[in-house]
């Protein structure tokens, strides 16, 4: 009865699952929370860190370690609503594109092993720029606004967002417990 038990939760589970990991709803909460509140607070003080793009790494990153692409939908429209209701910018463009890159990233998880350090930056590099160009496409279509688009500066923030990506997530891997 045990192992009809097991093959029947697996097969629910699906292969999709397999090598995916949880976490607490509070460690979840807590690091969404944190990430947010440091990106709207903290480059107030410290212009710099304007750069640092927090929410979509922790979105990336709890996507990438979910492997469920409906979670990473869940949790990139959440921290992405959560974000503009903080920000002076329009409500829901972070929220659309943090959606559309905890997707992609769960999506990218089923077919790369994102245990690799330097797979983990070049899927933080990826998302930082396809973060950054989404951002634009829609404050140019959905806004009608004139936001300039410079390759080079995107470029440049992306490598330095997936360089702080890294360390990070070897942190928030600390946090992980196996399903």
């Amino acid at each position: 009865m045990s192992d009809l038990h097991t093959g029947l939760r697996e097969d629910f589970i699906g292969t999709q699952q397999k090598g995916a990991y949880r976490y607490h709803a509070a460690v979840i909460a807590a690091v969404a929370l944190g990430a947010i509140l440091f990106q709207v607070y903290v480059p107030r003080f410290i212009t710099y860190l304007s750069y640092l793009e927090l929410p979509l790494l922790i979105t990336v990153y709890f996507s990438l370690m979910r492997r469920a692409p409906m979670m990473g939908v869940l949790y990139g429209s959440l921290v992405g609503l959560a974000q503009d209701s903080l920000s002076h910018n329009p409500l829901g463009m972070f929220g659309i594109v943090k959606t559309l890159a905890g997707y992609f990233a769960a999506s990218a998880s089923l077919r790369f092993n994102v245990e690799n350090p330097g797979i983990r930056l070049v899927i933080s590099l990826f998302f930082c720029f396809f973060h950054q160009v989404l951002y634009w496409v829609l404050g140019r279509a959905l806004l009608g606004e004139a936001l300039d688009l410079n390759i080079a500066t995107t470029i440049v923030v992306s490598v330095l967002n997936s360089l702080v990506a890294v360390p990070l997530f070897h942190l928030l891997d600390k946090l992980k417990v196996p399903v």
